[in-house]
C-alpha cells in the first residue's frame, strides 16, 4: 500500500459528510491500509477517510508511543463521554501550519466495526480519544477549527492561508 495525498482546505470533500460502509471488503481493508500508511507518513494520530477524497465512514488512530498500533473504523460513533475534559492541541494536513487548542471528554466509548466485520465498542482514554472524536468530526464533515468561536477560527484561517504564500 501506499501513503495517499491529502486534500487541501477548503475542497468540498472535506465539508461532506462520509457515507456509511454496509460491509468489510478487501477494498475497505486496502483503503484503511493506505490510511494507516498516510497517517504515518504525516506523521499524525489519526486519519478520515475523507481527508483523502474517499468519501466512506473510515478511519484510523494510533496514538500509541511505538506506533503499530493502528485501530481501524467503520462507521465509528461516539455512544458515551466522561464529563472530564482534557486540553488538547489539535491540527489537520488539511490545513497545515496552524492548531488550536479544543477540549474534549478525555474518555469515550464508541462503537464501531472493526477490520472483521463486527460490530465492536472499546473505550478510548487520552489522546486516544482526542484523536477518535477528531475523526469521527472529519466524516460528519466538520473540521476541528469549526469547534472554535467565530473570531479564533477567522484568526486561524487568515493564519493559515499566510503560512501557504
Amino acid at each position: 500500500m501506499a501513503p495517499r495525498l491529502c486534500l487541501p482546505w477548503p475542497d468540498p470533500r472535506l465539508r461532506t459528510p462520509a457515507e456509511p460502509v454496509t460491509e468489510i471488503t478487501d477494498e475497505i481493508r486496502a483503503i484503511w491500509n493506505d490510511m494507516v500508511d498516510t497517517m504515518e507518513a504525516m506523521p499524525g494520530v489519526g486519519l478520515g477517510a475523507n481527508q483523502i477524497g474517499v468519501l466512506k465512514a473510515l478511519a484510523v488512530v494510533d496514538a500509541s508511543d511505538t506506533r503499530g498500533q493502528a485501530v481501524r473504523l467503520a462507521n465509528p460513533e461516539v455512544i458515551a463521554a466522561s464529563d472530564d475534559l482534557r486540553t488538547h492541541d489539535e491540527g489537520s494536513p488539511n490545513l497545515p501550519g496552524v492548531s488550536a487548542k479544543l477540549k474534549r471528554p478525555r474518555v469515550v466509548t464508541v462503537r464501531y466495526m472493526d477490520e472483521t466485520g463486527a460490530v465492536v465498542e472499546r473505550e478510548f482514554a487520552d489522546l486516544w480519544s482526542t484523536s477518535v472524536q477528531h475523526q469521527i468530526d472529519h466524516l460528519a464533515g466538520r473540521m476541528y477549527f469549526d469547534r472554535l468561536s467565530k473570531v479564533k477560527r477567522d484568526m486561524l484561517l487568515r493564519k493559515a492561508q499566510k503560512a501557504a504564500r
